[in-house]
């Protein structure tokens, strides 16, 4: 399971990246002045940090709602052992 939450961090790890590189390229080639090029890289530095930010909440939801479901199933588990009670799938 880990290897699938890293890849897909570092697939958008590189998305981030790839899109930041790609727009700092485009303003500098854009016929702009210095102060409106600056502006528009602070803008544009501010919605990145912003996207990073709710990736990470959302983030943080999932591993939350994974930890729940996790620690559910641990906890049914844990009964049904103590209880002596045997688990149908596993005996198929």
């Amino acid at each position: 399971m880990s290897n699938q939450n890293n890849g897909g961090a570092g697939v958008l790890l590189a998305f981030l990246a790839g899109a930041a590189v790609g727009a700092a390229v485009a303003l500098l080639f854009a016929p702009a002045t210095g102060s409106e090029t600056r502006e528009a890289v602070n803008r544009r530095a501010r919605e990145g940090r912003d996207r990073v930010l709710e990736a990470l909440r959302q983030g943080q939801g999932i591993v939350a709602a994974q930890r729940e479901s996790i620690g559910n199933a641990f906890d049914r588990a844990r009964e049904r052992a103590q209880a002596g009670v045997r688990d149908p799938e596993h005996d198929a």
